[in-house]
């Protein structure tokens, strides 16, 4: 294992020792740093105060350590890490269809998937994972037990579970099957005529995950569409493309991408919007990156839809996978990719520390103008710069208590989870109808759990947020008794961000009706030269 490593090592130019040049001496100068870190490393596996593992050496430091020297998304993937990303990838798995995450040492149970097996099974928000197949999981980490939750599909699973207000833990059979992971996961009508789409992520199937989605709600005959891409990290780049395709007409650029081993490529709309010219308002915050970017950045630039939210996270870097030996695999960064107006949406990282890069996008960065189809002014250079901006809300610092203390899962676009008050609440076994409201007789209840847990309040407090906490209660109810629909459905319409995109669809069509006639026109005066 540790030989493809350093040869992968070698390849790239090195870990320690000089720095390569594109000279005639760099293949001498590739040896001497192989040379140097098989010595490094053979002195620190002979003489470390503790046993070293070289396999953990080198996989988890020498060569992401290599790879952050060049940019901070080139990658290394171990057996485990590369085949999650190839799951991610597929948008698809084998298991009982649920997310899990760590809390107070204990594997919880964020949401099922709408009807996945764990869903039929009963499995709720805020169940803990007590045992799998007998398997105690105390001790172990929730990759670990989302581990032994995976397996051929039509084997049978059992989980204990422990849940708020159960004496004894429950114990579900589950029936292994294949998950889809979507891309789109979850569409509707926000109020008559205005249809809103969230994608979550861009994997195999996204683009016809999409077109379902916009068959569904009939885009032919809707006023307006929401886009929502927040908090989308990216994925493939053909599913960028497909989904640009849908909403542009045909022929037009969508990305390039070119860079020093590959040739220039040009994507293009091969199908376009078959005449279906719906005004198109995207959502983007500062964790809509790559695929997101590509998507809002042809929007944008080709004038067909309104870019409203924060400014993207800034990511213009391509990636190129090569698989290894051994189940591992890297992701190097082989290229840029540039919007239609030839815009570089990439933020600065060599003049910034890996964690500003990641958790501190203030710093004032160089921008480059560029210019939309009509002639409007765009920035590059970091991040999709929004249309109109619109600010997340922010809690106050009784909301910020309150999250940090688990009361409630924390806030977001159409977060999943359910918070301690909600497993506290329905523990009692309260009879939940769809007519349910956190009415003053829960919100007695609410007060009853804050007190129980010693969490600081007063009656101003609870006052000045009233709304918010009966809108946090309901979503979360709803989310562990119906499920992730019903609660994404709560959420949508107390979501000031997309109400305000309701009001910016009028702006939207206003915008493409522009663009066509500013289209038709150069297309007219081209053909007047030509004549």
């Amino acid at each position: 294992m540790l030989v493809v490593v350093l040869g992968v090592s070698a390849l790239l130019g090195g870990l320690y020792g000089p720095t390569v040049r594109a000279t005639a001496s760099a293949g001498s100068d590739l040896e001497e740093s192989v040379k140097s870190f098989t010595r490094v490393l053979a002195i620190v596996q002979r003489n470390y105060a503790e046993p070293v593992d070289p396999d953990k050496a080198v996989y988890d430091g020498a060569i992401p350590g290599m790879l952050h020297q060049l940019d901070p998304h080139s990658n290394f993937f171990d057996p485990h890490a590369y085949a999650t990303f190839l799951e991610e990838e597929q948008g698809r798995y084998y298991g009982v269809g649920m997310l899990v995450s760590q809390r107070n040492n204990q594997t919880v149970v964020i949401a099922p998937y709408p009807d996945s097996p764990a869903a039929r099974a009963g499995i709720r928000p805020g169940d803990v994972i007590a045992k799998v197949d007998s398997k105690s999981c105390d001790g172990l980490t929730s990759t670990e037990v989302a581990s032994l939750l995976k397996g051929p599909k039509g084997t049978q699973v059992q989980i204990s579970l422990s849940r708020e207000g159960w004496d004894k833990l429950i114990e579900v059979e589950v029936t292994r099957d294949e998950i889809p992971h979507p891309g789109v996961d979850f569409y509707a009508l926000v109020k008559p005529g205005i249809g809103y789409i969230r994608v979550s992520g861009f994997n195999e199937t996204t683009d016809s995950e999409l077109a379902e989605a916009l068959h569904r709600l009939d885009v032919a005959h809707l006023d307006g569409v929401i886009l929502d891409l927040r908090n989308n990290p990216g994925g493939l780049l053909n599913q960028a493309v497909g989904i640009s395709d849908m909403f542009l007409p045909k022929d037009e650029l969508v990305v390039s991408q070119h860079g020093r081993a590959m040739p220039e490529r040009r994507f293009y709309a091969t199908h376009g919007n078959s005449g279906v010219d719906v005004p198109l308002v995207v959502l983007v915050n500062g964790q809509s990156a790559s695929a997101s970017e590509i998507v809002a950045g042809s929007i944008q630039d080709h004038d067909r839809g309104i870019i409203a939210g924060e400014t993207s996270f800034g990511k213009g870097l391509v990636q190129s996978q090569f698989p290894l030996s051994e189940n591992t695999a890297l992701l190097l960064t082989t290229g840029r990719y540039y919007t239609p107006s030839g815009r570089l949406i990439q933020r600065d990282y060599k003049n910034v520390s890996l964690y500003d890069y990641y958790y501190n996008r203030h710093a004032a960065q160089q921008h480059e103008v560029k210019l939309t189809d009509t002639g409007r002014q765009v920035l590059g250079g970091s991040g999709i710069t929004p249309d109109v901006k619109l600010e997340t809300p922010k809690p106050n610092p009784f909301q910020t208590l309150l999250m940090r203390r688990g009361v409630f899962f924390p806030t977001g676009p159409l977060q999943q989870g359910v918070g301690d008050f909600t497993r506290w609440y329905l523990g009692q076994k309260p009879d939940v109808t769809r007519d349910f409201s956190a009415n003053d007789a829960v919100v007695t209840q609410f007060r009853r759990y804050l007190d129980k847990e010693s969490i600081h309040y007063t009656e101003p407090d609870i006052q000045a947020n009233l709304q918010w906490i009966q809108f946090k209660i309901k979503r979360e109810v709803f989310t562990s008794v119906y499920g992730l629909n019903d609660g994404y459905r709560i959420e949508m319409q107390q979501d000031e961000e997309v109400q305000k995109a309701i009001e910016l669809i009028p702006q939207a069509r206003a915008l493409f009706d522009n663009a066509k006639k500013v289209l038709a026109q150069r297309i007219a005066g081209e053909n007047l030269k030509q004549q």
